[in-house]
């Protein structure tokens, strides 16, 4: 599904400073990894590549076969659109929008209604334990439920990849622990491809496989 080969990434025209160089991973369907490192290691930056935000200075970033250099900024949207949900620190939803509609969105923006939209968000709130909101103001939802949306929203238009940036750093540990269960609980059910950025290495534990970035690309945690 995901393919990373020899990925880097510079800031700076006249002195050049070189975040990361080298970044290879792959992942397939129902693989999921943890990304760990210091602050300014480029964790967000890396993401942000992966998900064709960025563009690298080296290196290639593949995504079903696609090769993300090789779109433009309209392609780009449509694959991240179909092909990719995103959960972050900060839950996105949107505050006039009742729990169902927010989660629906993606399927709204690929032109899924219907029947078959109500039944893929209904199926989603059901297995991150929220059937009971569907109508609820976002305003209503303690912050753990309000991740959990975003965890349904993040995938029920099935994508390849779903990409997680620091979802437990505004929630207690009892929330985080929730929300760290259900991600990759549903990551799995779904067949998809999972990637979580956290500087929490509890966090991390919850993955399949813990890497660290450095300067020299990413490496298994704890290895020399």
């Amino acid at each position: 599904m995901l393919r990373v080969h020899g990925l880097t990434k510079r800031y700076g025209e006249s002195r050049p400073r070189t975040v990361f160089a080298g970044v290879d991973l792959e992942l397939g369907a129902g693989d999921y990894v943890a990304v760990m490192g210091e602050s300014g290691s480029g964790k967000s930056t890396l993401l942000n590549l992966i998900a064709g935000l960025d563009r690298p200075d080296a290196g290639s970033v593949e995504l079903d076969g696609s090769d993300l250099a090789t779109l433009d900024d309209d392609a780009l949207t449509l694959l991240r659109r179909a092909r990719m949900g995103f959960v972050f620190q900060a839950f996105h939803v949107l505050p006039y929008l009742d729990v169902a509609a927010n989660v629906g969105l993606p399927l709204a923006l690929l032109g899924i209604d219907g029947v078959a939209a109500r039944e893929r968000v209904h199926a989603m709130l059901d297995a991150v334990q929220l059937a009971d909101r569907a109508t609820s103001a976002p305003r209503e939802l303690s912050g753990g439920e309000l991740q959990r949306v975003a965890i349904a929203r993040a995938l029920v238009h099935g994508p390849s990849l779903v990409l997680a940036d620091e979802p437990t750093g505004n929630l207690d540990a009892e929330s985080a622990r929730t929300v760290l269960s259900l991600l990759r609980t549903q990551i799995k059910a779904n067949g998809a491809a999972g990637m979580l950025v956290t500087h929490s290495g509890v966090a991390a534990a919850t993955a399949d496989r813990m890497l660290t970035l450095t300067a020299n690309g990413l490496r298994a945690r704890g290895a020399e």
